[in-house]
């Protein structure tokens, strides 16, 4: 899953795949090939969390 952010030449976004069960994948969306990240799923909600209060 891309950004909705993310340019058709891919810009400075990254990729998720949103599926597993325990831990959320994430790459750059430059580098398809390249070393992916896997971050715990809690993690993750609680990153995707403070997001929603930044602006705040």
């Amino acid at each position: 899953m891309k950004s909705s952010y993310s340019g058709a030449n891919g810009g400075d976004c990254l990729e998720i795949a949103p599926e597993s069960a325990s831990v959320v994948p994430v790459r750059d969306s430059k580098t398809p090939d390249g070393p992916v990240l896997l971050i715990k799923r809690s993690v993750w909600a609680a990153f995707v969390a403070s997001l929603g209060s930044a602006g705040r």
